[in-house]
Protein backbone atom coordinates (compact mmCIF):
# COMPACT_ATOMS: atom_id res chain seq x y z
CA UNK A 1 0.00 0.00 0.00
CA UNK A 2 1.38 3.33 -1.00
CA UNK A 3 1.09 6.31 1.27
CA UNK A 4 -0.69 9.27 -0.18
CA UNK A 5 1.58 12.29 0.27
CA UNK A 6 -1.46 14.54 0.55
CA UNK A 7 -2.75 12.53 3.53
CA UNK A 8 0.38 12.99 5.57
CA UNK A 9 0.26 15.71 8.22
CA UNK A 10 3.46 17.68 8.05
CA UNK A 11 5.54 17.80 11.28
CA UNK A 12 6.31 21.36 12.41
CA UNK A 13 10.06 21.83 12.67
CA UNK A 14 11.86 24.71 14.33
CA UNK A 15 14.81 26.11 12.53
CA UNK A 16 17.99 26.95 14.50
CA UNK A 17 17.19 30.63 14.08
CA UNK A 18 13.73 30.12 15.62
CA UNK A 19 15.21 28.18 18.56
CA UNK A 20 17.70 30.93 19.30
CA UNK A 21 14.94 33.53 19.16
CA UNK A 22 12.82 31.64 21.66
CA UNK A 23 15.70 31.20 24.13
CA UNK A 24 16.71 34.87 23.88
CA UNK A 25 13.11 35.98 24.45
CA UNK A 26 12.84 33.78 27.53
CA UNK A 27 16.06 35.12 29.02
CA UNK A 28 15.00 38.70 28.31
CA UNK A 29 11.65 38.15 30.02
CA UNK A 30 13.36 36.69 33.11
CA UNK A 31 15.77 39.63 33.28
CA UNK A 32 12.97 42.18 32.98
CA UNK A 33 10.96 40.38 35.64
CA UNK A 34 13.91 40.48 38.04
CA UNK A 35 14.45 44.20 37.46
CA UNK A 36 10.82 45.33 37.47
CA UNK A 37 9.51 42.86 40.00
CA UNK A 38 6.63 41.92 37.65
CA UNK A 39 6.54 38.26 38.72
CA UNK A 40 4.62 37.45 41.89
CA UNK A 41 7.52 35.44 43.36
CA UNK A 42 10.04 38.22 42.72
CA UNK A 43 7.74 40.90 44.13
CA UNK A 44 7.23 38.90 47.32
CA UNK A 45 10.97 38.42 47.80
CA UNK A 46 11.67 42.09 47.23
CA UNK A 47 9.07 43.11 49.81
CA UNK A 48 10.59 40.82 52.44
CA UNK A 49 14.06 42.22 51.81
CA UNK A 50 12.83 45.79 52.12
CA UNK A 51 11.14 45.10 55.45
CA UNK A 52 14.32 43.57 56.88
CA UNK A 53 16.29 46.69 55.94
CA UNK A 54 14.08 49.09 57.95
CA UNK A 55 15.66 50.59 61.12
CA UNK A 56 14.55 49.41 64.53
CA UNK A 57 11.48 51.15 65.94
CA UNK A 58 13.51 52.61 68.80
CA UNK A 59 15.58 54.71 66.41
CA UNK A 60 19.31 54.86 65.92
CA UNK A 61 20.10 58.46 66.88
CA UNK A 62 22.73 59.24 69.49
CA UNK A 63 23.81 62.36 71.35
CA UNK A 64 21.39 65.25 71.80
CA UNK A 65 19.28 63.99 68.90
CA UNK A 66 18.32 61.01 71.08
CA UNK A 67 17.09 62.79 74.23
CA UNK A 68 13.59 61.38 73.77
CA UNK A 69 14.95 57.82 73.57
CA UNK A 70 16.83 57.82 76.87
CA UNK A 71 15.53 55.26 79.37
CA UNK A 72 18.24 55.30 82.05
CA UNK A 73 21.33 57.12 83.24
CA UNK A 74 24.22 56.11 85.46
CA UNK A 75 25.80 58.84 87.59
CA UNK A 76 29.06 58.75 89.54
CA UNK A 77 30.18 61.50 91.91
CA UNK A 78 33.81 62.13 92.77
CA UNK A 79 35.49 64.67 95.01
CA UNK A 80 38.79 66.17 93.95
CA UNK A 81 39.57 68.26 97.03
CA UNK A 82 40.83 66.93 100.35
CA UNK A 83 38.36 67.81 103.11
CA UNK A 84 38.42 67.26 106.89
CA UNK A 85 35.27 65.16 106.51
CA UNK A 86 34.92 63.00 103.47
CA UNK A 87 31.75 63.52 101.42
CA UNK A 88 29.94 60.38 100.37
CA UNK A 89 30.81 58.84 97.03
CA UNK A 90 27.76 58.16 94.88
CA UNK A 91 26.96 55.68 92.15
CA UNK A 92 23.33 55.89 91.01
CA UNK A 93 21.29 54.37 88.19
CA UNK A 94 18.07 56.25 87.49
CA UNK A 95 15.50 54.35 85.40
CA UNK A 96 12.58 56.78 85.25
CA UNK A 97 12.60 57.87 81.56
CA UNK A 98 10.95 61.25 82.20
CA UNK A 99 13.49 62.15 84.90
CA UNK A 100 16.39 60.89 82.77
CA UNK A 101 15.27 62.75 79.63
CA UNK A 102 14.79 66.01 81.56
CA UNK A 103 18.40 65.98 82.78
CA UNK A 104 19.67 64.93 79.34
CA UNK A 105 17.71 67.83 77.81
CA UNK A 106 19.25 70.28 80.31
CA UNK A 107 22.78 69.25 79.36
CA UNK A 108 22.02 69.55 75.64
CA UNK A 109 20.30 72.92 76.04
CA UNK A 110 23.35 74.25 77.86
CA UNK A 111 25.96 73.06 75.35
CA UNK A 112 23.81 74.28 72.44
CA UNK A 113 23.88 77.78 73.95
CA UNK A 114 27.55 77.95 75.00
CA UNK A 115 28.81 80.80 77.12
CA UNK A 116 31.61 82.79 75.53
CA UNK A 117 33.62 84.78 78.04
CA UNK A 118 34.61 88.24 76.81
CA UNK A 119 36.51 89.08 79.98
CA UNK A 120 38.11 87.21 82.85
CA UNK A 121 35.59 85.28 84.94
CA UNK A 122 35.70 85.25 88.74
CA UNK A 123 34.63 81.81 89.91
CA UNK A 124 32.95 81.20 93.27
CA UNK A 125 34.14 78.56 95.73
CA UNK A 126 34.94 75.22 94.10
CA UNK A 127 34.37 72.20 96.33
CA UNK A 128 35.81 69.85 93.73
CA UNK A 129 32.50 68.01 93.18
CA UNK A 130 32.16 66.37 89.79
CA UNK A 131 29.53 64.13 88.23
CA UNK A 132 30.16 61.83 85.31
CA UNK A 133 27.79 59.36 83.72
CA UNK A 134 26.17 57.79 80.69
CA UNK A 135 22.71 57.99 79.14
CA UNK A 136 21.26 54.79 77.71
CA UNK A 137 18.41 53.62 75.52
CA UNK A 138 18.03 50.16 77.01
CA UNK A 139 21.56 48.79 76.66
CA UNK A 140 22.58 51.20 73.89
CA UNK A 141 24.85 54.14 74.82
CA UNK A 142 23.46 57.51 73.73
CA UNK A 143 25.95 59.96 75.26
CA UNK A 144 28.31 60.52 78.17
CA UNK A 145 28.45 63.64 80.31
CA UNK A 146 30.66 65.51 82.75
CA UNK A 147 29.09 68.05 85.11
CA UNK A 148 30.91 70.19 87.68
CA UNK A 149 28.31 72.12 89.73
CA UNK A 150 30.69 74.19 91.86
CA UNK A 151 33.15 76.97 91.09
CA UNK A 152 32.70 77.96 87.45
CA UNK A 153 30.03 75.39 86.67
CA UNK A 154 30.69 73.46 83.49
CA UNK A 155 29.01 70.80 81.38
CA UNK A 156 30.33 68.49 78.67
CA UNK A 157 28.31 66.13 76.47
CA UNK A 158 30.39 63.46 74.71
CA UNK A 159 29.11 61.49 71.72
CA UNK A 160 31.70 59.17 70.22
CA UNK A 161 34.73 61.36 69.50
CA UNK A 162 32.72 64.61 69.62
CA UNK A 163 32.69 66.73 72.78
CA UNK A 164 30.52 69.80 73.36
CA UNK A 165 31.33 71.87 76.45
CA UNK A 166 30.36 75.14 78.08
CA UNK A 167 30.49 77.04 81.34
CA UNK A 168 27.01 77.16 82.86
CA UNK A 169 26.83 80.93 82.76
CA UNK A 170 25.10 83.54 80.61
CA UNK A 171 23.10 81.99 77.77
CA UNK A 172 23.94 78.46 78.89
CA UNK A 173 22.54 79.09 82.38
CA UNK A 174 19.39 80.67 80.91
CA UNK A 175 18.91 77.67 78.60
CA UNK A 176 19.06 75.19 81.49
CA UNK A 177 17.80 77.05 84.59
CA UNK A 178 16.68 73.86 86.40
CA UNK A 179 19.88 71.87 85.81
CA UNK A 180 20.82 71.59 89.47
CA UNK A 181 17.28 70.66 90.54
CA UNK A 182 17.00 68.06 87.79
CA UNK A 183 20.32 66.50 88.78
CA UNK A 184 19.01 66.32 92.35
CA UNK A 185 15.91 64.51 91.06
CA UNK A 186 18.08 61.93 89.29
CA UNK A 187 20.20 61.41 92.42
CA UNK A 188 17.21 61.39 94.77
CA UNK A 189 18.71 64.04 97.09
CA UNK A 190 17.83 67.61 98.08
CA UNK A 191 18.92 70.25 95.58
CA UNK A 192 21.50 71.73 97.97
CA UNK A 193 23.36 68.41 98.17
CA UNK A 194 24.22 68.51 94.46
CA UNK A 195 26.74 71.29 95.19
CA UNK A 196 27.63 70.45 98.80
CA UNK A 197 27.17 66.69 99.26
CA UNK A 198 26.18 65.36 102.64
CA UNK A 199 29.06 64.18 104.80
CA UNK A 200 29.30 60.41 105.05
CA UNK A 201 30.75 60.39 108.52
CA UNK A 202 32.38 62.72 111.03
CA UNK A 203 35.16 60.19 111.10
CA UNK A 204 37.40 60.74 108.03
CA UNK A 205 38.09 57.01 108.01
CA UNK A 206 34.41 56.07 108.10
CA UNK A 207 32.68 54.10 105.34
CA UNK A 208 31.19 55.71 102.26
CA UNK A 209 27.49 55.53 101.65
CA UNK A 210 25.69 55.22 98.35
CA UNK A 211 22.49 57.13 97.66
CA UNK A 212 19.57 55.41 95.95
CA UNK A 213 17.43 57.24 93.36
CA UNK A 214 14.55 57.15 95.86
CA UNK A 215 16.49 59.48 98.15
CA UNK A 216 17.38 56.97 100.87
CA UNK A 217 20.89 56.18 101.97
CA UNK A 218 22.30 52.82 102.84
CA UNK A 219 25.64 51.71 104.33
Amino acid sequence: MELNERGLRPTRMMTPRRVRGTVVAGLLCAALAALAGCGSTVASSKSATGAAALPASGGSAVGCASVGQATSVTVHRTMHLVQPSRASAVSVTQRKPATVQTLFGDFCAAVHHPYTARTMVACPADFGTEYTGTFYDGGRTLARFDYAPTGCQRVSVVTGSKTQSTLVMGNAAKAAPALQADMAAVLGVPKAQVIQPAVASVNPGGPDRSVNPGGTSKP
